[in-house]
């Protein structure tokens, strides 16, 4: 019996139900290191409504073809992108970082009061092809909602991706101020209707 229960607990931590460190098969291999990392692209020129809607979106292909008109025209990898303007169907973008259907998320909520992209998505600048880099597991959403500070960073820092060269102690001041700013409360944050509605 308790082989089975550690069997359990290893399961739900492993990579294989976490999905952690997995690349999603995409329609085209996008690359955010070339992208963002070398390109300097913000997050927000493809996910345009990160900052003011429950969901980040994905590029529409027109977003994809503002560079790729210009640039790569010819290249085989790119012919989805380029059939998707012909034909006006957009592209078949499989998510990376889904959560269950259960679970209510407000991207900007989270932007607007600071928590930066590396924060649930990782280096992202660093991923040739993307996975993901966190568990999105409740008990990760937990850990956060029950100590917020040391997450939070000046709102126009939320898409770099190098965090602040500051100290354990300057995070954590720096969170507290913006907790007390936006009367944000950790006793409220773990309460099960803030994230299943």
């Amino acid at each position: 019996m308790l082989g089975l229960a550690l069997g359990g607990r290893d399961y739900a931590r492993s990579s294989y139900q976490s999905q952690v460190g997995w690349v999603q098969d995409q329609p085209v291999p996008f690359s955010h290191k070339h992208h963002v990392g070398d390109e300097g692209i913000d997050c927000r020129y493809c996910h345009t409504s990160v900052e003011d809607s429950e969901h980040a979106g994905l590029p529409p292909t027109h977003t994809c073809m503002t560079c790729h008109s210009q640039l790569w025209t010819g290249a085989k990898v790119l012919e989805p992108v380029r059939q998707s303007l012909l034909t006006g169907r957009p592209i078949r973008w499989q998510r990376v970082a889904q959560l269950p259907d259960y679970v209510q998320f407000n991207h900007s909520i989270h932007v607007n009061r600071g928590v930066a992209c590396i924060e649930c998505h990782g280096r992202i600048d660093q991923m040739p092809l993307t996975w993901r880099a966190r568990p999105f597991q409740m008990q990760f959403c937990l850990d956060c909602h029950r100590d917020p500070a040391p997450h939070l960073r000046p709102r126009q820092w939320v898409t770099r991706m190098a965090p602040p060269d500051w100290s354990e102690a300057q995070k954590r001041a720096y969170g507290e101020r913006v907790m007390q700013a936006h009367r944000i409360d950790p006793k409220t944050l773990d309460n099960c209707e803030i994230c299943h509605r």
